[in-house]
């Protein structure tokens, strides 16, 4: 198992989570971004620049992950795909997201998309909270002791 981050949009706190994991279990991490991050030096960690532009990250991503790598994302669509292929999913806040609850998703983010599109202030997600950040952890920690 890989673990696969759109990190773009990923927030700090959350990557910061990730690279303790990815060295306490073992796990490779691959950061995928438009722009440089801070990754430490390690043989687990690595980050996969790609060119700026849309959904260039997201089809990078799509592109090389495999059947049961795991995918840190918020974003609908990426995930729905990552799970086609057979990856396990899971949002910034701690969401697991699987093929029975993929399609509501992606029906209310259509649904919002065409509100905002029509005028309509929708407003975005709340800040991330320290039970988000708790929440993330601990199905991390579910996820990545639960592999073979």
């Amino acid at each position: 198992m890989q673990v696969w981050v759109d990190a773009d949009a990923c927030p700090r706190v959350i990557r910061d989570i990730l690279l303790r994991a990815a060295e306490r279990t073992g796990t490779p991490l691959i950061l995928v971004a438009n722009h440089v991050l801070p990754v430490p030096a390690s043989k687990l960690v690595r980050q996969l620049q790609v060119a700026k532009g849309f959904d260039v990250a997201d089809n990078e991503i799509v592109q090389r992950i495999e059947s049961g790598d795991l995918l840190i994302t918020a974003d609908i669509p990426l995930a729905a795909e990552a799970l086609e292929q057979g990856a396990g999913v899971l949002s910034p806040r701690g969401e697991r997201f699987d093929k029975g609850t993929i399609r509501a998703k992606l029906t209310m983010r259509d649904f919002m998309d065409t509100m905002r599109a029509s005028g309509v202030q929708t407003g975005g997600p709340p800040a991330l909270s320290q039970a988000d950040r708790q929440a993330f952890a601990n199905q991390l920690d579910r996820l990545l002791s639960s592999r073979p």
